[in-house]
C-alpha cells in the first residue's frame, strides 16, 4: 500500500540520489557541471535552475541528509 511512509522513504532516497552525483565524474560529461551554464550565460533556462538545484541539494542537504538516514536505519532496525 502506498502511504505517507512509502512516500517519505522515496523522497529520501530521490535526494541521497541526488546528494551523491559526482560533478567532475557524472555531471560533466553529460554537461550540467556547474561551469557550463555559466560558461554560456545561461542562467534562466530550465537546465541551469537544474544544475543550480542539484548543487545547492549537494550542498545544503548533506547533513540533514545524513541524520534523515540514520534515523530510517534506527527506525527500520528497532520496529522493522
Amino acid at each position: 500500500m502506498f502511504g505517507f511512509g512509502t512516500l517519505l522513504y522515496v523522497t529520501l532516497l530521490l535526494l541521497n540520489a541526488v546528494a551523491i552525483l559526482n560533478e567532475e565524474r557524472f555531471l560533466a560529461r553529460i554537461g550540467w557541471a556547474r561551469n557550463s551554464a555559466e560558461l554560456y550565460g545561461d542562467t534562466e533556462s530550465v537546465k541551469a535552475k537544474l544544475i543550480n538545484l542539484i548543487s545547492a541539494v549537494r550542498t545544503l542537504m548533506r547533513i540533514p541528509l545524513i541524520v534523515a538516514n540514520v534515523v530510517v536505519i534506527v527506525y527500520a532496525l528497532v520496529l522493522g
